[in-house]
C-alpha cells in the first residue's frame, strides 16, 4: 500500500481561500482525489509551500520534493506540476533522487573554474552572489549590505578596480598589481576612498576563493598589498580633520567658485553644502520629493546616524533651487550621462585634478569636508549656541544629555542658518568692494 493510499484523505479538496488564510503553525493541508499528494505548509515567517509527498519507488521510503511557493505558484500550477512528478513515480523513477542529483550538478557547475577568469569576473561573483539582493529558486535572499551600501560597494569595485585592472585574469593579479592601483587612489587624496577600494576587493577575492574560483595556492593579492602598505606607513583611514576656512579664505573661496573649472553640479553642491552645513554625500543623494519649497525644508531621510530629521533652508538656498528646479530630474544634483546622483567621490576626484593642474585656489590645502567644518566653526564665531550648532550639523547627542534633551530645534536651526547665510552675503559684498 503507497503512503497516498494510507494516507486519511480530507473532507474536500484544496482551495485557493484556504491557502491564503493559513497562519504559521497552522497543520499542513492535503489535497484529495486525483491530487493526492500534494500538500501545503505555511513556515515560521509565512512562506507557504507546495510539495509532493510519496513512498519512492527506489528505496521504498517515504519522501518529498519540493514544488513551488504559494502564491507565486498557483494551485493549479502546482496540481499540474504534481501530475507530472506522478507520472514520473509511476514510471519507476523517484522526483526527490533526481531533484538532489540535479543541485549537485549545478553545485559542480558553479565551482567549476572557467577558462577566463577576470577581475571583471571576481567582481561580478562577488557583488551578485554577495553583497546584492538575488533571488533563488523563486525566494529572495537579502545581500549582505543594505540596498544603499550595495550601490556603493558596486561604484567603489567598478570606479577603481574594474577600470584599472579589469581584463587582467584575476590569478595573474600580484601584490604589485594592487599596490600600484592604491597608491594611485592616495595620490589624488582620496585616502579613505583607497581603504575602501582595497578592503572590497580583498572581500571579493577571498569570496572568490571559499568557491574554488582560485588555486588552494593563491595568495590573496589585496591582503599581501594592504600589508605592504601599512610596512610603509601608507594611512588608508580618516584623520580626525582640524581645517576650516577663515573668514578671508572663505571670501576668496566664494568669489573663486564661480569661474572654477568644477563642474556646474558641483559648485551647486559646494554651494549648499555651505548653506546648510550637511554632509556632501547626503546633498549628493537628495531628491526633489524631499524638498518642500514652500516651507524652506529640506526632509534628510537618509543620514550617516540612520536618523531621519529636517534640515532648515535659508533665504539664499531656497531661491537657489527655485531657479534649480526648472533644469533637473528627480535629484537636486544629477550626473549629466545618467541622471541619478552624482558621486561623492568626484568632487575629492576634481579637487585633486585643480591641484594637479595648477588651477586650485591659491589658500592652503582643503577637502569638500572642511566646508562643513567651516560652517560649524562660523556659527560658533556668530554667536550661536552650541546645542543649536550641533543639531545644524546633525550630530546625535551622547550621554545623559541625548537620553533627556529630545528637543529638535529645528527654528533654531532655521534662525542661525540664515544668520550664517547672511553673513556669507556680507563677505562676498565686502570682496567685490575691495576688488573695485
Amino acid at each position: 500500500m503507497t503512503i497516498e493510499q494510507n494516507t486519511k484523505i480530507p473532507n474536500k479538496p484544496l482551495s485557493s481561500r484556504a491557502i491564503e488564510t493559513m497562519k504559521p503553525g497552522d497543520k499542513i493541508k492535503a489535497d484529495t482525489g486525483e491530487n493526492a499528494g500534494l500538500r501545503v505548509k505555511c513556515g515560521t515567517k509565512g512562506t507557504k509551500t507546495f510539495f509532493y509527498r510519496y513512498t519512492s519507488p527506489l528505496t521504498g521510503k517515504l519522501v518529498q520534493v519540493k514544488i513551488g511557493n504559494y502564491p507565486v505558484l498557483k494551485l493549479a500550477e502546482a496540481r499540474a506540476k504534481l501530475r507530472e512528478l506522478k507520472a514520473a513515480r509511476k514510471s519507476g523513477r523517484c522526483p526527490a533522487t533526481e531533484l538532489k542529483a540535479e543541485k549537485r550538478v549545478h553545485q559542480l557547475q558553479i565551482l567549476a573554474v572557467p577558462e577566463e577568469f577576470t577581475v571583471t569576473d571576481l567582481v561580478e561573483l562577488y557583488l551578485t552572489q554577495r553583497i546584492e539582493d538575488r533571488t533563488v529558486g523563486g525566494k529572495r535572499i537579502a545581500g549582505a549590505r543594505k540596498p544603499k551600501g550595495q550601490d556603493e560597494v558596486r561604484r567603489t569595485l567598478y570606479g577603481d578596480v574594474v577600470k584599472v585592472l579589469g581584463e587582467y585574469q584575476a590569478a595573474d593579479i600580484t601584490r604589485k598589481h594592487v599596490t600600484l592601483m592604491i597608491m594611485a587612489i592616495v595620490e589624488r587624496g582620496a585616502n579613505v576612498q583607497a581603504g575602501n577600494v582595497l578592503r572590497e576587493l580583498s572581500s571579493a577575492y577571498e569570496f572568490a576563493l571559499g568557491l574554488e574560483k582560485l588555486s588552494d595556492s593563491f595568495a590573496n593579492p589585496a591582503i599581501l598589498a594592504k600589508a605592504g602598505l601599512r610596512q610603509a606607513g601608507v594611512k588608508l583611514t580618516s584623520q580626525r580633520g582640524k581645517r576650516y576656512l577663515s573668514d578671508n579664505e572663505l571670501a576668496k573661496f566664494l568669489a573663486w567658485l564661480p569661474g572654477s573649472v568644477f563642474t556646474p553640479t558641483q559648485k551647486n553642491i559646494l554651494r549648499f553644502t555651505l548653506w546648510t552645513g550637511c554632509r556632501s554625500g547626503e546633498i549628493c543623494e537628495a531628491k526633489w520629493s524631499d524638498i518642500n519649497l514652500g516651507e524652506g525644508v529640506w526632509h534628510l531621510r537618509a543620514t550617516k546616524t540612520e536618523a531621519e530629521r529636517y534640515v532648515q533652508l535659508p533665504k539664499q538656498a531656497v531661491n537657489f533651487l527655485h531657479h534649480l528646479k526648472l533644469t533637473t530630474g528627480d535629484y537636486l544634483f544629477p550626473s549629466q550621462k545618467t541622471g541619478k546622483p552624482i558621486q561623492q567621490k568626484s568632487l575629492t576626484e576634481q579637487a585633486w585634478h585643480l591641484r594637479s593642474s595648477g588651477r586650485m585656489l591659491d589658500i592652503a590645502h582643503w577637502t569638500p569636508h572642511d566646508l562643513r567644518r567651516t560652517v560649524r566653526t562660523g556659527l560658533s564665531r556668530l554667536g550661536c549656541p552650541n546645542e543649536v550648532a550641533e543639531a545644524v550639523l546633525g550630530h546625535s547627542r551622547s550621554g545623559i544629555e541625548g537620553t533627556y534633551d529630545l528637543h529638535s530645534y529645528e527654528q533654531e536651526c532655521r534662525k542661525w542658518l540664515q544668520v550664517w547665510a547672511d553673513f556669507m552675503n556680507e563677505l562676498g559684498t565686502k570682496n567685490d568692494q575691495r576688488a573695485i
